[in-house]
């Protein structure tokens, strides 16, 4: 497999409101967050295309923001419909990975061990 081949998902699909999965073809899933995936938009409605400063502002990002529509841009991106309205944000396959690979979209995981509160 080519280096760049790995980073092409085999497979992409909400988890749940809140999580992303992508599936690597070199089989590493990244779970993302939403939310983060929403305010990491790099369009020109998002970001100042000269400057590259924000112009999304976090708290005008409502917290149960959710895709509701996912295509694919050639073989190269997705591109997603969210809840608020906004659709042009093209999300390249080679930044979604650099960002998940950085744990800059990373969904929390919620570990359990099977101890109640209180358990001795």
């Amino acid at each position: 497999m080519r280096k760049d081949e790995g980073q092409l998902p085999s497979k992409i699909e909400q988890r749940d409101a809140r999580t992303l999965s992508i599936i690597w073809a070199d089989g590493i899933e990244s779970l993302i967050d939403v939310r983060a995936l929403r305010l990491a938009c790099g369009c020109a409605n998002c970001v100042d295309e000269w400057s590259g400063d924000a112009l999304l502002a976090p708290h005008s990002v409502p917290s149960d923001i959710a895709p509701v529509g996912i295509q694919s841009v050639g073989r190269y991106a997705i591109q997603i419909d969210w809840s608020d309205g906004h659709s042009t944000g093209i999300y390249p396959f080679e930044r979604l990975r650099k960002l998940a690979d950085d744990g800059l979209l990373e969904a929390q995981a919620t570990k359990t061990d099977g101890l109640t509160n209180g358990a001795s």
